[in-house]
């Protein structure tokens, strides 16, 4: 889930996922008593082939060509992920993707947070983006893609069974859960991160636009510090690869 903080800093990188509940059974044999958020094959599934994925031209304030833009985006996730996922013997499926004004709705796991940008729910597969005038006053800058790009790496958890073990486990206790919360959204900052630096040189940016992205990024006790954000989404941009991103296995201190 993504939490906008455009109103306080410009932007828009922090997130809480939206927790449903997903079922285990497709995952229990596969991974045979393995813990799939710490031995995955997506771990050594290599770089991404894909090298080009196009934005869509845009200008503040433009609610239409910011939906169209994440239309474009989406395509090039479900382009780049799929053959990534499928190489790896994964099952593939496209998420969905509803985009909106409004917060009075139903995502699927729940009503939708009033103070989120974006939410994944991996009950129906679908991301709702809601459109509100702090993302849209900034949408020329790489706000939309990271946002997409961080909630198709819930999705991946999802098809991985990253994140049906995530849901599935008993905690020992609050702090544990946390834990488990902030290693799973730095995972999903990596994996957006390795993403968009697979088709970097193909979209026109300035390397400002990244640092801005980052610099925005906003943390706290489910999201973790805002020093990790920036240290998983630049580990998996430098990559181009979801090797990089095991959180499950990295030391506290990367994950705080």
């Amino acid at each position: 889930m993504r939490i906008p903080a455009i109103s306080l800093v410009s932007g828009v990188l922090a997130s809480l996922l939206f927790a449903g509940t997903a079922g285990a059974a497709p995952f229990a044999q596969a991974f045979a008593g393995k813990d799939p958020t710490k031995s995955n094959p997506i771990y050594d599934s290599g770089r991404f082939r894909i090298k080009s994925c196009d934005e869509q031209p845009t200008q503040p304030d433009d609610l239409d060509a910011a939906r169209v833009d994440l239309e474009f985006l989406l395509d090039c996730l479900n382009t780049g992920w799929g053959d990534h996922l499928t190489e790896a013997n994964f099952s593939f499926s496209r998420p969905k993707l509803v985009t909106t004004t409004r917060t009075d709705l139903q995502t699927g796991c729940g009503k939708y947070p009033k103070t989120a940008q974006a939410v994944y729910c991996p009950n129906n597969q679908r991301i709702t983006f809601r459109l509100d005038r702090d993302i849209l006053s900034k949408q020329t800058e790489l706000l939309l893609f990271a946002t997409i790009a961080h909630e198709y790496g819930h999705h991946v958890q999802q098809l991985t069974g990253i994140m049906t073990s995530y849901l599935n486990r008993k905690y020992r206790n609050k702090a544990a859960e946390l834990d488990a919360t902030r290693r799973m959204e730095l995972q999903a900052e990596c994996f957006g991160g390795a993403f968009i630096g697979s088709v970097w040189m193909s979209l026109g940016r300035h390397k400002r636009d990244l640092n801005y992205m980052i610099k925005v990024a906003i943390g706290n006790a489910t999201h973790g510090k805002h020093a990790n954000i920036a240290y998983w989404i630049r580990r998996g941009f430098a990559a181009d690869s979801p090797d990089a991103c095991n959180t499950f296995t990295a030391p506290a201190s990367k994950v705080a």
